[in-house]
């Protein structure tokens, strides 16, 4: 199933991101208009009352209220949203301004007419300071939000009067309304227009991802030297560029590797078929005697020995570089086991005229069959081109950090130029490549197959170790290093 776009994904969550910041900035404002609206209404129901309050002292009696209602109306004259109501002492109303819709009572004839039908408001005293705690909630008629103070009046004859200052909120509530709609709309076309840019932003950003898909899709099997490249990466894609430009040379190098190793295995194996093959013609060219076949087939015989060699190298390489390939680390005396290896070779040794000889001691962790492999690959290939009366030394010793194993040997020095390549595969200084007769150790010499140091190698890279090789007109050295146990 194909995977949801990238830019896709990215868009939709920056659209998410801003319709929330939206939203939080969207409530906000909502919330402080609304305070701010409430605020000012509840300052001009305020100033209101005390300016009524302060003109109804000022009059005489009841009847004064009635004949200057003019002058107490016009604390509301020209707010159509502000409304007042006069009672005089008797709880009577005598004046009213703009109370339509401000009172749940239909008619001036109903209770709403005294004192007694008003909604059930906190009475502010005539000698109390009026504010803004004093303001009480209704609902008027129609289900209009109302908001006022009641409060008194002492007039001058000493008789009290009741004063209602109320104020419609329905046109704040259709402003806050309003205000909403817009909030709203704004949101969603702002949430739509971030996705939109945010997509074709991040299709711009991307537009580097699709240059390197683009330069890696030109990479194939014949052309293993290309490499990525694209003009102005930005700065994040950098590493993985160059990460995959050293992906590509190592699969380039491993390649050429394998390549030239499929060529060196396939002449390695057509030399010993040859042999065969032409013996065996030779043989079959015109009646030999008895000796003579035994003879071809002791050496067909040997032939298939240095074949089944080879397999069996190649395939302990092949599991060697597997990620599973198991190792059974021990501690044991490295000098106790070059002694066994050194026993073991006694008899070859013998037959081409040099001495082993062993010295040091030292404590290693390795694999033990490994350990004696690699060691025995190196004695075999010293035995080899020690000259005759020359000595082997195999030598074991310690410092802080590795153990170093080394196998010495006399004869003719290795040209600098070749020290580094003879642990490659098949991979020989000597152009005869002669031939060694098998040692017969499972775990011993590859005898000539050219890929005795090419294991060697492997097994110290298994344990994390290192071989190098040293030559001189004195020796020849090969020296393996483990790392000592922590």
């Amino acid at each position: 199933m194909r995977g949801r776009s990238l830019a896709a994904t990215l868009a939709l969550a920056f659209g998410a991101t801003t319709l929330a910041v939206f939203v939080l900035v969207g409530s906000f404002l909502y919330l402080a208009l609304e305070k701010q609206i409430k605020a000012q209404d509840n300052l001009d129901i305020v100033l209101a009352a005390r300016h009524a309050r302060r003109l109804a002292e000022e009059l005489d009696s009841a009847q004064s209220i009635r004949d200057h209602s003019e002058r107490l109306t016009s604390v509301v004259l020209g707010n159509e949203a502000l409304s007042m109501e006069v009672f005089d002492p008797d709880g009577r109303r005598a004046i009213e301004h703009n109370m339509a819709g401000a009172l749940a009572a239909p008619d001036a004839a109903s209770d709403a007419a005294t004192v007694a039908g008003l909604p059930p408001l906190t009475r502010v005293a005539a000698t109390a300071r009026i504010t803004e705690t004093d303001i009480g909630d209704w609902t008027g008629r129609g289900g209009a939000p109302i908001r006022g103070i009641f409060t008194d009046a002492r007039l001058r004859n000493g008789d009290t009067a009741s004063l209602l200052v109320a104020r419609n909120m329905s046109d704040r509530w259709r402003l806050l309304d309003r205000y909403r709609d817009k909030l709203n709309m704004a949101g969603v076309a702002g949430v739509a227009l971030a996705m939109l840019l945010g997509y074709l932003l991040i299709r711009a950003a991307l537009r580097p991802l699709r240059d390197i898909a683009a330069s890696a899709s030109l990479v194939t099997v014949n052309r293993l030297h290309t490499r990525i490249a694209v003009p102005r990466v930005p700065s994040e894609l950098e590493t993985l560029v160059a990460s995959l430009n050293a992906m590509l040379e190592r699969v380039e190098h491993g390649f050429q590797r394998l390549s030239r190793f499929t060529a060196d295995l396939a002449h390695d194996m057509r030399t010993p078929l040859s042999n065969m093959r032409g013996a065996a013609e030779v043989a079959l060219a015109r009646p030999r005697s008895v000796d003579e076949y035994e003879s071809l087939l002791a050496s067909n015989l040997e032939e298939c020995d240095r074949l089944s060699r080879m397999i069996g190298s190649v395939l302990f390489l092949a599991r060697a570089e597997h990620p599973q390939f198991v190792k059974q680390l021990r501690e044991f005396d490295a000098g106790q086991e070059l002694t066994h290896i050194a026993d073991y070779f006694e008899g070859l040794a013998e037959d081409a005229n040099v001495r082993v000889r062993v010295s040091g001691a030292a404590s290693v962790t390795a694999d033990l069959e490994l350990f004696r492999r690699a060691v025995s690959n190196l004695l075999a290939n010293a035995i080899r081109y020690t000259p005759p009366g020359g000595e082997i030394v195999l030598d074991a010793s310690a410092s802080a950090d590795t153990v170093r194993v080394t196998v010495e040997n006399q004869g003719q020095p290795i040209p600098a130029e070749h020290l580094e390549r003879i642990f490659d595969r098949f991979y020989r200084v000597d152009p005869s490549r002669s031939s060694l007769p098998s040692s017969g150790l499972s775990q011993g010499s590859t005898g000539s197959t050219g890929l005795g140091l090419a294991i060697v190698r492997t097994i110290m890279e298994l344990h994390s170790g290192s071989v190098h090789a040293e030559s001189d007109g004195r020796s020849t050295r090969f020296v393996l290093m483990f790392p000592r146990a922590r």
